[in-house]
């Protein structure tokens, strides 16, 4: 039996990569737009040819996690290893070269790049620590519960932050230009929350324990044609990219959606007091819902089963998305926008850490079939998919947005550049969580609730 410390220890590895990552998937893509000086296109594009290395570095990762044994275990000593190149590559992301267009081009996907394998190397080993802390299915789902936890607090104090932050050393540090100063402003914002990363990682590092030693490793061949033959997987891996999907899709139009949409100077009346509604407030009580979710998930996968609480929660996130495209720009408007990312932010909650848990049932099944561990490149294929949803979303989100119309900085956009940013809000990512359903309806695992004496029935 797991300890409370290495439970939440655990929770701590989640909560810096999710500090750095929610910045990724909200604020990259306008950072490259309208900070950096680079076109939608070549952002969108940007952010998709990037992923494909991702689809080559994220199970070569796995399969070298796999490989590794060490005093500290298989997958434990990376994150010690990844945690200062982790922090590092996070600030470099955020540098604004003074030179020309293809200067700065080269630096983005350089530095993208960069960050994106350095989290490949420390996030793999990470997640797939989940198959080698317990050997308990439910007791999976509680460390996925604790990490996904960890995970939204961490989130909530990175997007909380991030404006008040890049305000601070905007007006702090100056420039010769108030574009230089901005600049300057986003550079050292992410040196403050690359140092929160790299204590966090060390904690996390110092506080688990693997107590469960996997079955031998067979050949990469083997361990590839497992993989390939193994249903589940395809099908969980195909969830998860739907999951990510669709949170990046709404996370990543969310400071355009305030920027342009609602408008930078909107406030929430109560009556005797207001207070500015910005991208800020909205993602950071997303956050907070997201943590009660997590709460939520392990009593309802316990009642419902796995598979059942996320088809449940993917129909409701359907609904409530399609809703969110009704709604007015009105002070009883914007009281509906916070009901509506609520009641949303919950139900995502309740499906992430049903994707890891779930993730961990598959490398338990495909041991049981196979003889063999593989368990890192399991788990490697729910980073790839992470990575390659949140790609996907936030290039899409840019594609989009060009094809409506819609000019950086521009103090006045058309009807139809708003119609397309409504859309992507909304109705797009409801499309996306009725994939999910179909999806889920076809996977086997997690169907039925536990029993009172922790069996399934």
């Amino acid at each position: 039996m797991a300890t409370l410390k290495e439970k939440i220890g655990y929770g701590l590895g989640d909560m810096s990569s999710s500090m750095f990552w929610k910045i990724f998937s909200y604020y990259l893509p306008i950072f490259y737009s309208d900070v950096f000086g680079l076109s939608l296109g070549a952002t969108a594009v940007l952010m998709l040819v990037t992923r494909i290395w991702d689809t080559v570095s994220d199970p070569v990762m796995g399969i070298i996690a796999d490989r590794t044994d060490t005093r500290w275990g298989k997958y434990r000593p990376w994150l010690l290893w990844m945690a200062v190149p982790f922090a590092v590559a996070g600030c470099l992301l955020f540098i604004t070269p003074q030179c020309g267009e293809t200067g700065r081009l080269a630096w983005a996907y350089f530095t993208y790049m960069l960050m994106m394998t350095v989290y490949t190397a420390i996030n793999v080993p990470y997640g797939s620590m989940l198959g080698v802390v317990t050997d308990n299915s439910d007791e999976k789902t509680v460390f996925s519960s604790y990490r996904m936890f960890f995970a939204y607090a961490g989130s909530f104090v990175a997007v909380f932050a991030w404006e008040p932050l890049v305000k601070f050393f905007t007006d702090l540090c100056g420039g010769d230009t108030p574009l230089i100063a901005l600049q300057h402003g986003w550079q050292y914002a992410m040196v403050v929350i690359s140092a929160a990363t790299l204590i966090l990682f060390l904690l996390c590092f110092r506080m688990t324990r693997e107590h469960v030693r996997p079955p031998k490793t067979g050949s990469v061949w083997e361990d590839l044609k497992a993989l390939a033959s193994n249903s589940p997987w395809w099908l969980i891996t195909s969830a998860a990219l739907c999951t990510n999907l669709f949170c990046t899709l709404r996370g990543s139009v969310a400071a355009y959606y305030f920027k342009y949409y609602i408008g930078e100077t909107a406030h929430i009346d109560l009556g005797f007091t207001s207070f500015l509604f910005f991208a800020g407030i909205f993602l950071a009580v997303g956050e907070v819902c997201n943590m009660i979710g997590v709460v939520l998930a392990v009593p309802m996968s316990f009642r419902l089963g796995k598979r059942n609480t996320f088809i449940v929660s993917a129909a409701l996130l359907a609904l409530l998305s399609v809703a969110f495209f009704y709604v007015p720009m009105t002070n009883a408007g914007f009281f509906a926008i916070l009901i509506l990312q609520v009641l949303i932010s919950i139900l995502t909650g309740i499906v992430s850490p049903l994707v890891w848990s779930m993730y961990a049932d598959v490398a338990d099944y495909s041991s049981k079939k196979h003889g063999t561990s593989s368990t890192g490149l399991i788990f490697s294929s729910g980073s790839m998919a992470q990575k390659f949803g949140g790609a996907v979303a936030g290039a899409a989100v840019l594609w989009i947005l060009a094809a409506f119309g819609l000019v950086p900085n521009a103090p006045q956009q058309s009807d139809t550049a708003m119609l397309g940013i409504r859309l992507v809000m909304s109705y797009i990512p409801a499309a996306v969580a009725v994939l999910e359903i179909v999806i889920l309806l076809a996977y086997p695992l997690g169907k039925k609730p536990r029993t009172d004496n922790g069996c399934q029935k």
